[in-house]
């Protein structure tokens, strides 16, 4: 009898990882605070296009699931930082092998548009 793998645990790991990516900002967000951007208008000015609401709206869920630290020190000017914890620098490898697939993708991309002007 020919019997199927079940299959459910990886696609709910696959799940939880396409979680954790979310769309266009939550891994830029990731690089700008490992690159030591730690203040808000700092990792906004790294990241071009993301609006105020939606740089504050990511680093709140980012601080809910961990990936995040935020401190608040009560000095005057109270100044407010983030940086990444222990946890979410574990993406590392996959930040950067999805870095180098997307310059591979893009040369292939490239190559594939000169060959048609050809």
């Amino acid at each position: 009898m020919n019997t199927i793998p079940d299959r459910s645990e990886e696609f709910r790991a696959l799940q939880d990882t396409l979680y954790f990516i979310g769309g266009k900002w939550r891994l830029p967000i990731i690089s700008s605070l490992c690159n030591g951007n730690k203040r808000f208008k700092d990792i906004q000015r790294s990241i071009p296009g993301i609006t105020t609401r939606m740089l504050s709206k990511e680093l709140k869920d980012m601080e809910l699931n961990k990936l995040i630290k935020r401190t608040v020190n009560d000095d005057s000017p109270i100044l407010i930082t983030y940086e990444p914890t222990s946890y979410s620098r574990t993406f590392g490898k996959i930040i950067q092998a999805m870095i180098d697939w997307g310059r591979e993708h893009r040369e292939v991309i490239t190559e594939r548009e000169i060959a048609k002007k050809v």
